[in-house]
Formats: C-alpha cells, structure tokens, sequence
C-alpha cells in the first residue's frame, strides 16, 4: 500500500480583540496601539451605537463603524458582514477624517453581505422603546435593534443590494413594512428629511470598494498576512451571554468573529481581552458593583465616564471578577489588558468584588437572572496614591499597583500584557 506524502499548508490566524464588560473599555486606543504588527484590520459585529475613542498628537477621534485601524498607514481596514452601517452616520464619519487628512476610499473596504440601517429602522427603534414605557432598554436610538432583526426575519437589506438595478424597489418593500408596523403601533414621525439625507449618503457610501470579505480575509490569511479582528461593546452585552434582555442586538463574543467575518473557528490566534481597573455601564441594566456615593462620582468625574455616541453618564464602580472570569472563560482570551489605571490614582482604598452573594448563598458564577438580590464579596487594596502617567515601564510602577495587577493575574489566570495609564498613544506600557 502506497501512501502519498502530503504537504501541510499553514496560514496565519485571526487575532481578535475584544472588551470584556459592558463595553466603553477603551478598545479603540488599543486597536490602534496594536495595529503596527497586523496587516488588515477587521470589524466584526456592531454598528454606530459604538464609539471608538483614540487620542494622538494633541487630536481626539471618534470612530462609530470604521475600523480603529485606520490612522495605521494604507493598510487595508475592513467593515464585515456581521455590522450594521447607517450610511448617513457613515458618511458624517469618513468626511471628518477626511478634513482631518485621513483619505479612506483607498484603504476601507467593505462587505457586500453588511447589513443597512434604514431610515425606518431609526423610527422603528424609537417607537419600540417608547412601546416599552418604564419597562425600557435604553438603546442609543440608531436602529440597531430593528436592523438585526430583519435580518433574522430574513427581511434585511444588504450592501450588495445598493449594486443591484432594482434597488430602490427592494427599498420601497422593505419601506412599507416597516410602516405598516409604525401604524399598529400608532407612531407619529416624519421621514422626508431622513429619507433624503439617506439616499445622498447612499450615493456617497458607492465610491467605496464593496467586497466579499469573507474572500479578502480568507485570501489574506493564506498569503500569511497578519488580520486583527476588532470587536465593539462588551461581552457582558452579548445577545446570548450578557445580561438579557439588557444587551444588544449581536455576538459581541469571540465566536462572533466567526460569523462575522466568515473565518473558521481554528483559524483564531490570540484573544486579547480588554477590561477597565473598574467596571462602568451606559443605560439600564443590572450592576453588581455599581457605586451611588462620592466614590462612583468621582470615577466618573476623573475618568470623563460619558457616553462617546450618545453623552449619557457612564454608571460606575468597582472590578468585578466573577463578571471578568466568565467573559475571559467565554472568549478563550490569551491576554488581558487592562485600561484607565490612572483613574484611581489618588485613591485611598480601592476595592475588587470576588464571590457574590445571591439569596444568602456565595458563588463566584455569573448568574442567570438579572433581577437576583447580588451582593458582591469584596477584597480591599490600598491604593497606589502616585500619577501612573508618570511611568513608562512596568518597573516603575508602585508596588501597590504591582500587586492589584498581580492578584488580577492570579484569579484569572490570565497575565496582563498591556496597561494603560492615560488616553495617549505613549501612555502604554506592554510587558
């Protein structure tokens, strides 16, 4: 019997990086800190209800779909399948960077299978959460929601529709359903202006190069090209595993790249897992360490804690640990990296929630209700009293910060490969 010898071929993997509570961890910072070894960058799920903030060179960015990567050189950055993009938001976005000199047509691709947020879609989320009364979500309003649900329903418009002759038939359909439902639910708006700005910027959002990107990844990937896959929100406002029906309207976990940006599951590398050295939350929703007195005040105050789409205050408290261990068990994470340590600078004591207790019994797992009576176990650590945006290597840190880091590092099990200490570029340290 004669057995051919066969030849292996290996490709390069997906780095993904992710946030691991309810989003605002600063991930755009660090796409952009990480961006120089990677040679495509990825968006996977989400849409303009995220808002990436990156500062540099004495500027201040916000970037709602397109890729944190994109300030990185002409290197590819990609919208995938697995975004909702509203192309008026859009468009607002890409002008900016370009008055700022940031050129996208040559470097931003994206998926013909990204789904489109309609004007309608817009109307509908407001209708529904009104619908909603006391009993409210509190969405950002941009027609997320809506969006994926039509593309559940398979009633969805995509990108690639907008190269379609017949395209402004399927709009029209799509159109009145959405109106047939605003009229059941008794909704008074006006679209006119909506519309139009709409189909401007639809026109606007053509001279980009539309693509399969699950093709162009793929293909990158067996030219051993270096892709990072960025994520937005948080894990804890995953639609399956965060705090339903708190949550939003995709998978904000690892798993979401998969079907995001159409790569195998073998094909992911590194998970970079990002976490503030506290927990904040827009909106509504259960938080076990939230802080209503001086100290949740100050978080907010010192760490500028405001929504960077939608302004709201940021609610704000201690670590979570039990939160932070199911999100890095979720995703597989490889690295964690932790942000805004500088915020509690001059604070005397700072405190890390280890175990809950729910109906007089302790767990140290994230529970499947939301309206449990928690009560968070803490751990108290003195605090470092010192500006860390002083520092720019790990041995300067103070001692005291050294072993909050490290009692992170032993109760996840997972090391701290980057900490930031400040909104900047340089004030980034990697270990």
């Amino acid at each position: 019997m004669c057995i051919k010898n066969t030849i292996r071929i290996t490709m390069k993997k997906v780095d993904v990086i992710l946030g691991l509570q309810w989003g605002d961890e600063g991930k755009g910072k660090v796409v952009d800190v990480l961006t120089p070894r990677y040679e495509v960058v990825a968006r996977f799920q989400g849409g303009p209800n995220a808002g990436h903030t990156l500062e540099f060179n004495g500027e201040k960015y916000i970037l709602r779909s397109i890729p944190s990567g994109i300030f990185q050189g002409g290197k590819p950055n990609i919208i995938g399948n697995g975004v909702v993009l509203d192309a008026i938001l859009f468009r607002g976005e890409a002008e900016d960077l370009a008055k700022s000199g940031h050129d996208l047509t040559k470097r931003l691709f994206i998926s013909k299978k990204a789904h489109l947020i309609l004007p309608t879609h817009r109307i509908l989320d407001a209708a529904y959460e009104a619908a909603k009364g006391s009993a409210k979500i509190g969405t950002t309003g941009k027609g997320i929601g809506p969006t994926y649900t039509d593309k559940i329903s398979r009633n969805g418009m995509r990108v690639g529709d907008l190269l379609r002759p017949d395209f402004k038939e399927v709009y029209e359909q799509a159109k009145a359903r959405h109106e047939q439902i605003l009229r059941s639910l008794n909704f008074e708006y006006d679209i006119t202006e909506l519309e139009k700005q709409w189909f401007d910027a639809v026109e606007y959002l053509k001279q980009f190069r539309i693509i399969d990107s699950e093709y162009f990844i793929n293909n990158a990937l067996a030219e051993d090209r270096s892709v990072l896959a960025e994520g937005a929100q948080g894990t804890l406002l995953d639609v399956d595993f965060g705090s339903y029906p708190f949550v939003t309207s995709s998978n904000t976990v690892c798993a979401g790249v998969c079907t995001g940006l159409g790569v195998a599951p073998r094909r992911i590398g590194e998970v970079y897992g990002i976490f503030k050295a506290y927990c904040t939350r827009v909106g509504s929703g259960p938080f076990p360490t939230e802080l209503f007195d001086e100290t949740g005040a100050e978080l907010r105050r010192v760490g500028h804690e405001f929504g960077a789409v939608t302004g709201r205050e940021r609610r704000c408290g201690w670590l979570d640990l039990v939160a932070l261990k199911y999100s890095i068990m979720i995703n597989g994470v490889t690295q964690l990296i932790m942000m805004k340590s500088d915020v509690m600078n001059d604070f005397e004591t700072i405190r890390v929630a280890t175990a809950y207790e729910i109906n007089g019994e302790r767990t140290e797992e994230f529970p499947f209700g939301v309206s449990d009576d928690i009560k968070p176990i803490y751990v108290d650590f003195e605090g470092w009293k010192c500006d860390l945006r002083n520092c720019r290597t790990y041995d300067e840190f103070p001692e005291a910060f050294k072993r909050y880091i490290e009692f992170i590092e032993q109760e996840t099990g997972v090391p701290v490969k980057i900490v930031s200490v400040g909104p900047d570029r340089d004030e980034t340290i990697v270990r």
